[in-house]
């Protein structure tokens, strides 16, 4: 399996479940905030506030948290001013990282960066953006209908790839057919669970046990960052390694 959204599980299952869910909380509420400053408040015509509601529906975030982050965009929250930032670079074992943040202050943020980059045995600032690809990604939960299903509809909106598993199915398309797409499967089978621009790796580093636990260790530590809201990462593990991991 490519990438590191298979090392999710095995952090979900780690202690410190309170304090990674605050921090999950910290992380949507901020990203509310800046898609309602970005657009219309309205989500049904603010694509990127409707994937955020979503997301914070499914962490279960309480309705007054969500309504706080939504009043920050007004001007109720004056002095955050977020920008949106990527950091590149390469961590354990060569792996390169695309790290997306949000954050209110940027000299706070890269130097805090590069400190976890370095202390993990990377070095952050080496270009390795050429090592991805810019998609749009859309996630439905399995529930909505079985592999062949999908994929049919997901081709007639004009998608350019289909992965489904016991997991769900993520749709791919291309970065200027999201919202159609997004909008098509919307009509056919709801609000997906994400759907968003993301860095998808074209070229993978694979890892033997040690190197994958240094580099899950190492994103385990950016995700826990306040400012970090996406990491992705061009690594390759067996499920082999992964099931000794999870022990």
């Amino acid at each position: 399996m490519a990438g590191h959204s298979q090392f999710k599980n095995i952090m979900h299952r780690k202690g410190g479940q309170d304090a990674k869910r605050a921090r999950a909380f910290a992380k949507i509420g901020r990203e509310i905030t800046v898609a309602a400053k970005s657009g219309m408040p309205d989500p049904a015509h603010n694509p990127r506030l409707r994937a955020a509601l979503v997301a914070a529906r499914l962490a279960n975030m309480s309705k007054d948290a969500v309504e706080r982050a939504i009043k920050k965009a007004s001007g109720a929250g004056a002095g955050e001013d977020y920008a949106e930032v990527r950091y590149e670079g390469r961590g354990p074992a060569g792996v390169a990282l695309i790290v997306e943040a949000l954050t209110d202050n940027r000299n706070r943020t890269a130097s805090d960066l590069r400190s976890m980059f370095s202390k993990h045995g990377g070095a952050m600032g080496e270009t390795v953006a050429f090592q991805f690809d810019r998609v749009g990604a859309i996630r439905f939960p399995v529930s909505i209908g079985d592999a062949d299903t999908v994929l049919e509809a997901a081709i007639e909106a004009g998608a350019q790839d289909v992965t489904s598993s016991e997991e769900g199915h993520e749709i791919l398309t291309a970065p200027e057919d999201l919202g159609a797409v997004r909008e098509a499967l919307e009509a056919r089978f709801g609000d997906p669970e994400a759907a968003r621009l993301e860095w998808k790796p074209n070229l993978t580093v694979p890892l033997d046990e040690d190197s994958a636990g240094s580099v899950l260790k190492f994103i385990d530590a950016l995700d826990d960052h306040d400012d970090v809201q996406q990491v992705y990462a061009n690594f390759e593990v067996s499920d082999a390694v992964l099931a000794k991991l999870s022990g």
